[in-house]
């Protein structure tokens, strides 16, 4: 890949994002998969994939079960850091910031969105616990077509959106030579400043 130089960079880092998104979703199969991390009680780092599904001035968006492990993490501490990695482009993104739930408005719109089967499977689910066997699983499925039948599946109250509002955002791209490209952008109390980080 080219070099990435500071004129290279937009001054406003969604912009930026945005822009590198749209490649990656060219050329890497599943572009919107990334890495949500966040600590647990004891503050040991927890990590896991999820998919973005929007990401504008407020900041980049996922959802959960509230009940889930990391939604009960991001509870606790609601700080969490992110990470695209487009091998297809040798090019990774870092965010970094506080969390908090989107609004239930917003949760129930992205949910009446989703592939039926997704929506049934919210039901089904209890995401993070202890589960005795796969038959228990396809049980509750079942139990959640036939209560659903014939009739929309509305969102769980145990399930919704959240928001990583970013203060840092780090662009990075691969270079012959392990010399990669990288550049920070930091909040500032009115614009973005940007940074070279050394390889």
């Amino acid at each position: 890949m080219p070099p990435l130089r500071r004129a290279d960079l937009d001054p406003d880092p969604i912009i930026q994002f945005e822009r590198w998104f749209a490649l990656a979703a060219e050329a890497a199969p599943l572009a919107e998969a990334m890495t949500l991390a966040t600590v647990d009680g004891d503050g040991a780092p927890d990590a896991r994939m999820v998919l973005l599904k929007g990401v504008d001035q407020r900041g980049f968006r996922f959802f959960s079960n509230f009940e889930s492990a990391k939604a009960e993490q991001l509870a606790a501490t609601p700080r969490a850091a992110l990470v695209f990695y487009w091998r297809e482009l040798d090019r990774q993104v870092r965010v970094r910031g506080p969390v908090e739930r989107l609004a239930e408005t917003e949760s129930d719109e992205y949910f009446a969105a989703r592939p039926r089967e997704s929506q049934l499977g919210a039901w089904a689910s209890p995401q993070s616990r202890p589960l005795d066997s796969r038959q228990l699983l396809d049980t509750a499925l079942g139990a959640a077509e036939a209560r659903f039948a014939g009739a929309e599946v509305p969102r769980p109250a145990a399930w919704g959106g959240f928001l990583l509002e970013p203060l840092s955002i780090e662009f990075w791209q691969g270079q012959v030579g392990r010399l990669h490209d990288r550049f920070r952008y930091t909040r500032g109390t009115d614009r973005w400043e940007i940074e070279r980080l050394g390889p």
